[in-house]
């Protein structure tokens, strides 16, 4: 029922619509008359109509007065003017007032229900529109979390405008400022035994809740769950302030924390850093293909992809498994994965038994993967010779087992110029690390990690590369570029033992000596004697 009030200063014509009307009947109920506009406006405040019906020529407060202040105070009124002065000059200020309508008196109840009628579908229509509104409000804010990670999954995934991407991330209240970016990926290994589907799903859901909770003490950080169930981390910061170092932090804590508290394991890949809002697809990718070196490596592990690849934009994704196999495979360096995969899809061709152009084709196309996969992992080059088209080889074979034996043989040779390009390029990076800290050693602040971001490398991967590479650690390495430089100042100056100290590094001359006598056999003031005693004896 709608409510309706009459204002006439004339109390029969009040009591006559009053009783000439069946209210009920035509959805409205009348709660209240007055005799002036004064009145009206204080039982409006109270009763608040959806409906005036209302004169015009009133003592206190006239009909138009009334309008204009139930415009300001309870503007979804409607109000209806009913008057005896057929003036046009009414008529146009009810207009300007939006009166719903004129018209004028005597009325019969004929027209008067059929006013009321007319104002009660658009009652009914303005209704409809606000409960479909709140309705679809509702829904939306039910809706906001999955349509948040659909967003974020579009962001990582495809090209989005940078205008557009930062629109959205306000809507969401997204804290993603930059202006650098790292993406995790973590997905997991296995759920231990033969748990149900329904197990299985709270499981991917208190993994991912974990995630979101560790990610969550991190201010410029969003978390996702993407179709494929990996649960997918978006940092952001600078990486002057470490941010590759949180990424690691990060997803060591997600990995034990889980392994921990739900006891399964999950891997997580870590991407390339990456500068930029819109260059994130790229971080994402790196971070899924660095997960498809559980393949080599092993599970319940962090996957760091510019430990295995350099800074280099790589990709596993590919038209099938087969071909994604085969692709990790010589990725990684495993012969035995590369066989195995080639094996696989001859097999697999074999049992579909297609014609000869349907194979040409279809190892053509894993040739151009291949040839992508040596491109991004920075092979250079090609196993085919400078002669041969990589595409057009295939031509000189009419079976498959000839195509499996040259696929196989193309394979290790791939191997094998990554292998060497990776070796030179660890090798490089070595020798980096041994300049800087040759010519740095004397800085009391250098440290594994500094040097670490020298090169770019985790501090477990370069202290097993540094340590295959010298026989030494860092900081047996450190320690004695300090001491032969400690000796050299001995033998040839004057310099006071603590003074030594400080030009090599130590503040702490106590800690130099210990040190020093460690890896000489002598305290600094026993060699400098005997260089000494050394030096007189020489002709």
């Amino acid at each position: 029922m709608y409510k309706i009030m009459l204002v006439d200063d004339e109390a029969e014509v009040r009591e006559g619509i009053r009783k000439r009307i069946a209210w009920h009947d035509h959805g409205y109920e009348c709660v209240g008359d007055c005799e002036n506009g004064m009145d009206a406006l204080e039982a409006a405040e109270l009763f608040k109509p959806d409906v005036v019906l209302t004169d015009i020529n009133m003592p206190f407060m006239d009909g138009l007065e009334l309008t204009r202040q139930l415009s300001e105070r309870l503007p979804w009124t409607k109000v209806v003017i009913l008057t005896g002065y057929d003036d046009f000059d009414y008529a146009q200020q009810a207009v300007k007032l939006r009166v719903n309508d004129f018209i004028l008196k005597p009325i019969t109840a004929e027209e008067l229900i059929g006013v009321l009628d007319s104002i009660k579908r658009e009652l009914d229509e303005e209704k409809d529109r606000r409960e479909n509104l709140v309705r679809l409000e509702r829904q939306l804010r039910e809706s906001l979390p999955v349509l948040k990670e659909r967003f974020l999954e579009r962001m990582v995934g495809t090209s989005i405008g940078l205008g557009e991407m930062e629109q959205r991330m306000a809507y969401f209240g997204l804290n993603l400022p930059g202006p650098d970016y790292v993406v995790l990926a973590a997905d997991a290994d296995h759920f231990g035994g033969a748990a149900p589907d329904a197990d299985r799903e709270l499981l991917r859901f208190a993994f991912h809740n974990i995630v979101q909770e560790i990610a969550a003490r991190e201010t410029a950080s969003a978390v996702f769950r993407s179709r494929e169930e990996k649960a997918v981390c978006i940092l952001s910061g600078s990486l002057g302030e470490r941010l590759f170092d949180r990424a690691q932090a990060l997803a060591e804590e997600i990995r034990r924390s889980v392994e921990t508290y739900l006891r399964f394991t999950v891997t997580v890949g870590i991407g390339l850093p990456v500068a930029g809002l819109t260059d994130i697809r790229r971080s994402y990718r790196s971070a899924v293909a660095a997960l498809d070196y559980r393949v080599l490596l092993g599970t319940n592990r962090v996957i760091s992809i510019t430990d295995l690849e350099g800074r280099r934009n790589l990709s596993a994704e590919t038209t099938g498994d087969w071909e994604k196999r085969l692709v990790v495979g010589v990725k990684t360096g495993s012969r035995e994965e590369t066989e195995r995969a080639v094996a696989s899809i001859v097999s697999q061709m074999k049992q579909a038994a297609p014609s000869i152009e349907q194979v040409y084709i279809r190892i053509q196309k894993l040739i151009v993967s291949l040839l992508n996969a040596l491109e991004e992992s920075g092979g250079g080059g090609h196993p085919f010779g400078d002669a041969a088209n990589p595409i057009t080889e295939v031509y000189r074979f009419k079976t498959l087992d000839e195509i499996e034996a040259w696929l196989k043989e193309l394979c290790g040779d791939s191997i094998r110029m990554l292998a060497e390009k990776r070796s030179d390029m660890a090798r490089n990076l070595m020798a980096k690390a041994e300049a800087y800290i040759r010519d740095n050693f004397a800085d009391p602040s250098l440290s594994l990690k500094t040097v670490c971001e020298i090169v770019h490398m985790s501090n477990s991967y370069f202290s097993a590369m540094f340590k295959a590479r010298t026989g030494k650690t860092f900081v047996e390495y450190l320690t004695g570029q300090r001491v032969e430089k400690a000796k050299e100042l001995l033998a040839a100056t004057d310099l006071k033992s603590y003074e030594i100290a400080a030009e090599v590094g130590y503040a702490d001359p106590h800690y130099f000596s210990v040190l020093f006598k460690k890896a000489t056999g002598d305290t600094p003031t026993e060699y400098r004697q005997r260089a000494a005693a050394e030096r007189e004896k020489a002709p």
